[in-house]
């Protein structure tokens, strides 16, 4: 059966979880800014001459745009009260939104690597963000390509000789209401999988990059610990989140 609404039981469902999501995420946001800002002196534009405080923008935006948005973006489905379709876009949007945050946190990170003469690559938190970013460009341009494919295939459009939607077409089903039940049953559970592992590689990348961060035993490192933990918990909950059934 073709779901048009969203059914009550299902946000009663999934505002348990969801909420307690965004406390943590809320909480996150908070600590990273009292982080940035109180103790390492803000963040300055990406042409400033300080190099610490171009560094600053890269924890700022990959925590608060990459990590808090994609986990928004995975919980759209359970938050947005509106039909599926509407869901997806919003789910879509949110992921291009995570994709040039992370752009941005990337090259400032390099731009920092480059006015302090520091080399690139060679940490594992290095390696691990530029593939979970990778990973993640490759699933929202997979994405994008469906999305147009699929507006081109409902309107009778050919695209690049005809083959792309056809290259596309069993996605597509997803994406659109007409999928047979035996498709959406094996497209959702792939889709679901390979969208969380790549947010927890986001996580476990943001973990990576606190424990080189650690301060001095004190203030600092207290509040860089907490992040680190109430972000986990933001992970946990949005897991959760996607293995809860619609109606409990």
């Amino acid at each position: 059966m073709v779901l048009t609404s969203v059914q009550p039981g299902y946000l009663a469902a999934a505002a348990h979880i969801t909420h307690v999501a965004h406390v943590f995420a809320l909480t996150v946001f908070i600590l990273v800014l009292v982080w940035v800002l109180h103790f390492r002196g803000g963040a300055a534009r990406l042409h400033s001459d300080d190099a610490n405080l171009i560094f600053n923008v890269h924890p700022l935006v990959m925590s608060l745009g990459f990590i808090l948005i994609i986990g928004e973006a995975i919980m759209a489905y359970k938050i947005v009260p509106a039909d599926k379709m509407l869901q997806k876009f919003v789910h879509l949007l949110l992921h291009l939104i995570a994709l040039g945050l992370g752009i941005l946190g990337i090259y400032a990170a390099f731009k920092y690597h480059n006015a302090a003469t520091l080399p690139d690559m060679v940490s594992l938190h290095s390696w691990l963000g530029m593939l979970t970013i990778c990973l993640f460009g490759l699933q929202v341009t997979i994405k994008l390509k469906i999305l147009i494919c699929a507006v081109k295939f409902m309107n009778g459009i050919d695209g690049e000789g005809g083959d792309v939607a056809q290259w596309v077409f069993g996605f597509v089903n997803f994406w659109f209401p007409g999928a047979s039940p035996a498709m959406r049953g094996l497209l959702v559970p792939v889709h679901k999988s390979a969208g969380l592992v790549v947010f927890l590689m986001t996580v476990c990348t943001a973990e990576t990059g606190l424990v080189q961060m650690d301060a001095a035993p004190g203030a600092e490192s207290r509040v860089i610990n907490f992040t680190g933990l109430f972000m986990l918990l933001f992970a946990f909950a949005v897991s959760v989140s996607v293995a809860l059934p619609k109606v409990f």
